[in-house]
């Protein structure tokens, strides 16, 4: 997740607009200590929203326990926070040019400072859920708000490029930090400060910001497309509630058709709205662009399977395997390991040269065969032979194509569209993450379930078959993840005929702002 993030910093900053310092006038300019003091603000606004992905994984076993949720509705730990996430992100952008960057930013923090302190004091499921919820509404008004400050406060090149490099650098770390901050908390404090540490983060960042930042005024002309937001997230939830209901009702159960339906219809208004709003959420036209559509395609499907992939590899190192919550972090870093060097060493550096498809197969090959291993899992599987390669191929695959898909999504948009589209990419990201955990989940346990059903036939059989059962739903769930694995694949090399960007002629320019 955080190395997509990387490369969307990377792309934005590689067509930036190139406002040299001497055109400003001199007192507009904060001095160079209080730019680097504000980057260091910035980036941990950023660093915070981005490793809260991760860290309440590793806390989720202990969550689950302690607020006796269903092993159904765990997954909306997860997915309460990336559907708001990625459902407001674009109107998050719209908030933070209409009430201005510094200001949303203060309030994005204040909000999911608070929405964190409301998680961790959860007596329910229903309330923890509830916060995680804002805590993503929140980050889509936090994220784009810091963007667009760090983009109005280094407007030197050289500067410019290295505040990127700095910002991306933490941004991409979020995920490793997260797993392992979430380990660390679980095992030696309690899983909910893995909730309440965003808390003195939060009020450091907040007297920062107003100490250090510096504003433009707000675009008085600016429109919320308020219409849109509730419809395009309103359908995305209905399709993620229908996902995680249909293990206990069944497919064909009405509440779940009726679910599946509303999500559908308010998706079909949402396009159709799209079409006649005096200033849409997300213009239509950029995903018209062949190569586009083919890439947040297959960032969408990509995703689905990584995702899901996070929550069953929890469970499984630390209720099959019996793992600490620190040593679960801790075995999840080769796959972040893997993702930096794929995007970094790999991508980066033969991306002028080939086809961005050339990247893309060749990753989303990588990565359902690192998915396949998995499926070989048992009950007494080794992390070092059989876990460990298939968390390396995951991550090389996920490196090589994260990178070519923010590249190619976000080259050649018109100037006034560029950070509509790059917030787009990253609605695909979060959307293909709420939808893959919450079907995977349900797969999961579905096939735990008619597993158990077979097999367990006494009770003195429970304390062998019920793990064999857990782990035989989680491999099947991986089938089916590295079965959209290979669709994604298959959609890059169909979709994305872009040639390599040294033959492409260069886009002109970037707006400041996000959205």
């Amino acid at each position: 997740m955080s190395i997509t993030r990387k490369g969307e910093f990377s792309v934005l900053h590689r067509h930036a607009p190139r406002h040299h310092p001497r055109h400003q006038p001199r007192h507009a300019r904060p001095s160079d200590a209080h730019r680097w003091w504000a980057l260091v603000v910035i980036a941990t606004a950023q660093l915070m929203v981005v490793l809260d992905a991760t860290i309440v994984n590793i806390a989720l076993p202990s969550a689950q326990r302690a607020l006796h949720m269903s092993d159904a509705n765990r997954q909306w730990v997860i997915t309460a926070y990336t559907l708001a996430f990625g459902g407001l992100l674009l109107l998050g952008g719209r908030i933070s040019d209409l009430v201005g960057r510094k200001r949303t930013f203060v309030i994005g923090l204040v909000g999911f400072a608070a929405a964190s302190a409301f998680g961790g004091a959860a007596t329910s499921s229903g309330m923890l859920f509830g916060a995680r919820a804002l805590q993503g509404a929140f980050a889509a008004v936090l994220a784009p708000a810091a963007l667009s400050l760090l983009t109005t406060t280094f407007t030197d090149p050289r500067e410019r490029g290295k505040a990127f490099g700095i910002y991306g650098a933490l941004a991409g770390s979020g995920s490793a930090i997260g797993f392992i901050l979430g380990g660390l908390l679980t095992e030696y404090l309690d899983w909910r400060w893995c909730l309440y540490v965003n808390v003195p983060i939060a009020a450091v960042a907040v007297l920062g910001a107003f100490a250090l930042l510096r504003d433009r005024p707000a675009h008085t002309g600016v429109r919320l497309d308020v219409p849109g937001a509730v419809l395009g997230c309103g359908g995305l939830v209905a399709v993620v509630y229908g996902f995680s209901e249909a293990q206990p009702r069944g497919w064909t159960d009405p509440l779940v058709l009726g679910l599946f339906a509303a999500g559908v219809v308010m998706l079909a208004a949402f396009v159709w709205w799209q079409n006649r709003a005096p200033v849409p959420l997300l213009p239509l036209h950029v995903l018209r662009e062949r190569n586009r559509a083919g890439c947040l395609l297959t960032m969408l499907l990509a995703v689905i399977g990584m995702f899901g992939l996070f929550l069953f590899m929890t469970y499984y190192l630390q209720e099959i395997l019996g793992y600490s919550p620190l040593r679960t972090g801790l075995a999840f870093l080769p796959l972040t390991a893997a993702i930096v060097v794929g995007s970094t060493q790999i991508s980066a550096r033969l991306l002028q040269h080939v086809a961005p498809r050339a990247l893309m197969v060749p990753g989303m090959l990588l990565a359902a065969a690192g998915l396949l291993l998995l499926t070989r899992l048992t009950v007494t599987s080794r992390y070092p032979t059989e876990v460990l390669p298939a968390l390396l191929l995951l991550g090389l695959g996920m490196g090589l194509t994260f990178m070519p898909v923010f590249a190619t999504a976000t080259a050649g948009v018109a100037p006034k569209d560029s950070g509509v589209t790059s917030a787009t990419v990253n609605t695909a990201q979060q959307v293909g993450g709420s939808i893959g955990t919450a079907l995977l989940n349900t797969v999961a346990i579905s096939s735990s379930t008619a597993y158990l059903t077979a097999h367990l036939r006494s009770p003195a059989d429970r304390g062998r078959v019920v793990p064999e059962g857990v782990v035989h739903g989680y491999t099947v769930a991986i089938w089916w993840a590295a079965a959209v694995m290979l669709l994604a694949g298959l959609v890059a090399g169909l979709m994305v005929t872009a040639r390599a960007p040294k033959h492409t002629p260069a886009p002109e320019a970037v707006p400041e702002s996000v959205v």
